[in-house]
């Protein structure tokens, strides 16, 4: 099978980057300020308005090109080929972090953003209470 010559699915590819983030069609969706009901449709398309693309590469933390070219074959290749297993540790080639470092780090951060967010929330209802016994 060729795939030179198979179109690529933007929307397919925008979906399973979003996915590898651990991002949800709604986090994506407030992010770049559209509805989740427009991020499922992009997903769902094979192509991608060019400004669409940026808004949401930015929020993915890739590039457009990166969304473009994407596709699993090439991350089992990227994966296959910077990991070597010998005695039973992991030998790095190639790979300049460690893809698990990068995951915590990313998990801590969307948790730092819960709390931030939680905490805003916290406020709200404490302002909106004071608001109420001010009446």
């Amino acid at each position: 099978m060729n795939t030179a010559t198979k179109p690529k699915h933007i929307g397919r590819n925008i979906s399973r980057i979003r996915e590898l983030r651990g991002m949800k069609q709604e986090a994506l969706a407030n992010a770049i300020g559209i509805s989740q009901q427009s991020v499922s449709n992009i997903e769902g398309s094979e192509t991608v308005e060019e400004e669409k693309l940026k808004a949401i590469a930015e929020v993915l933390g890739v590039t457009t090109e990166a969304i473009k070219n994407f596709s699993d074959e090439a991350v089992l290749n990227i994966i296959g080929n910077t990991y070597h297993v010998d005695n039973s540790s992991a030998v790095n080639y190639g790979c300049t972090f460690n893809p698990l470092d990068k995951l915590v780090e990313a998990y801590e951060e969307n948790k730092k953003l819960y709390e931030r967010l939680v905490q805003a929330e916290k406020d709200k209802v404490e302002y909106l209470e004071k608001l109420l016994k001010g009446k």
